[in-house]
């Protein structure tokens, strides 16, 4: 299936960057909604339109006319104490984690088109904090878990012509994380929290979201995978 169409949303930063990467070479095109071009190189089969999925009912690009896959990575991490939260801070993770999901899918979900008898495919994302409670968690584990329900009531909603997984990772070394991993001392103490060693980095979770766009991921739907050093199963 990689050489049909894939919309990326969030693809010029970060991990869906990495994702137009890996895609680029052998897609027949690829379509980027994002704020900005960031290090995104349009241009060939990569086209970008700007939109801003943290802005409430605000206007999407049209979307291509047979879509393969779709990928939503816009993402938050809100990480403050329940105390200090407050309730817009809920409404804005919700905004963008959830909400901007709901609006991406429903733009694309209309479009969306398997070929030769494999079925199409949509990759969210979700995160380790859902499964496993963590403090200064409580916002985007909440709006993500909401994606964790969209993603199993949409994979059976959708079945057998569009299949629908997530990914959930733990800490990506993504520009979204920049200022928790500010210094060579911040970046070792969180790396020791996991039983590989390290950070994730946007190629890790990126060649886990071609593999579940590709056909062969096609017996699976429904799924959440892990993506966390081993955080969410180890005591190392």
């Amino acid at each position: 299936m990689d050489s049909g169409t894939y919309v990326i949303a969030g693809g010029s930063s970060g991990i869906g960057l990495e994702l137009v990467r890996m895609l680029a070479p052998s897609a027949a095109r690829i379509d980027v909604w994002s704020r900005e071009l960031h290090d995104l190189e349009a241009g060939g089969v990569v086209r970008h339109a700007a939109c801003d999925f943290g802005i409430p009912d605000g206007p999407l690009p049209e979307a291509p006319e047979e879509i393969c896959g779709a990928v939503y990575c816009p993402g938050t991490i809100t990480l403050r104490s329940f105390r200090s939260l407050t309730t817009a801070d809920f409404r804005h993770d919700l905004e963008v984690n959830l909400i901007g999901a709901v609006r991406f899918l429903q733009a694309c979900q209309p479009r969306l088109r398997g070929a030769n008898g494999c079925p199409a495919s949509v990759v969210l994302f979700s995160t380790v904090a859902v499964g496993q409670g963590m403090p200064m968690h409580a916002s985007v584990a909440a709006a993500k878990g909401a994606v964790e329900g969209l993603v199993r009531s949409l994979a059976a909603e959708w079945a057998p012509k569009i299949r629908v997984n997530a990914i959930a990772p733990a800490l990506t070394d993504t520009p979204l994380a920049a200022r928790l991993l500010s210094s060579p001392e911040k970046r070792e103490a969180l790396a020791s929290r996991y039983p590989l060693k390290r950070i994730g980095t946007p190629a890790d979770a990126a060649a886990v979201a071609r593999f579940l766009l590709s056909d062969e991921s096609g017996w699976m739907t429904g799924q959440v995978l892990g993506l966390d050093g081993g955080m969410s199963t180890l005591r190392a």
